[in-house]
């Protein structure tokens, strides 16, 4: 058991909060193991229908732990192989947030930066803080990037603007992350944990079944070419066409009346 992640359900939305505030949610070893299994459970969890990512105090994330590395340095380096894989293994994090059937939302309550900006790129929305800033930061410390941040910018952002954020490093202000579409919505400092809550429990008092098909077409659509996104729509569509959800809302659609999903 960790204290290095806070984990909470509340009214359909689980929220899982960095907790190393003293060092910015820099990751641990126990922090990205705690949600591993966190992200693991919640798939299969009936009682969840969005998920959180955020962090405690000012920060979102602030990325690899630069001072735990700089106190390692003197000391027996681990077999190389032995560290790819056990790296491949954390970055299963991100995996899960851009593949989990639920969507997932970054909470950006302040800067998120190297593999922190890398896990809010991997979840379906970001919301952030007007004071909240970004930086890939990797330049900065002579790393090249992990955690798949290369992956989801260049998709959100193209791969121009990509690289030019990756090899400079520069800090991004939430005005100029609004316009890169790096995040969905910007909102004031004291609002944003009641605005993001507010549109994550939309999420999770929505057709969950056919949010989590929304989700997969567009996973493909990302890498797949036109005919394996019409294979996914078709058999995303049919099978979404045949859930209560759907027969609920298509009454209520009649009867002028608001929808009540319940995730079957």
């Amino acid at each position: 058991m960790t204290t290095d992640l806070l984990v909470s359900v509340d009214d359909g939305v689980a929220t899982l909060t960095l907790n190393r505030p003293q060092a910015l949610n820099a990751l641990s070893r126990d922090m990205g193991a705690a949600m591993l299994e966190a992200l693991t459970r919640f798939e299969l969890d009936s009682s969840v229908g969005a998920i959180v990512l955020t962090g405690a105090g000012r920060a979102f994330c602030a990325g690899g732990d630069v001072r735990a590395m700089a106190g390692r340095a003197d000391q027996e380096p681990e077999p190389l192989e032995q560290k790819i894989r056990a790296l491949r293994r954390r970055m299963e994090v991100s995996r899960l947030l851009h593949e989990i059937n639920k969507p997932t939302i970054a909470m950006l309550n302040g800067v998120a930066a190297g593999a922190g900006l890398s896990m809010a790129l991997a979840c379906d929305l970001r919301y952030a803080a007007r004071s909240a800033r970004m930086t890939t930061a990797f330049a900065k410390v002579g790393y090249s990037g992990d955690f798949g941040g290369t992956y989801f910018l260049s998709r959100i952002v193209g791969t121009a603007r990509a690289r030019e954020l990756y090899y400079f490093s520069d800090m991004v202000d939430s005005a100029r992350m609004e316009s890169l579409g790096l995040a969905n919505a910007v909102f004031d400092d004291d609002k944003l944990v009641a605005e993001t809550m507010a549109l994550a429990k939309r999420l999770a008092h929505g057709p969950r079944v056919a949010i989590s098909y929304m989700k997969r077409n567009f996973n493909v659509a990302e890498d797949g070419n036109l005919e394996d996104s019409f294979d996914t729509e078709a058999n995303g569509h049919s099978r979404t066409s045949e859930t209560e959800d759907h027969k609920e809302a298509s009454k209520a659609f009649v009867e002028k009346r608001p929808a009540v999903f319940k995730g079957r």
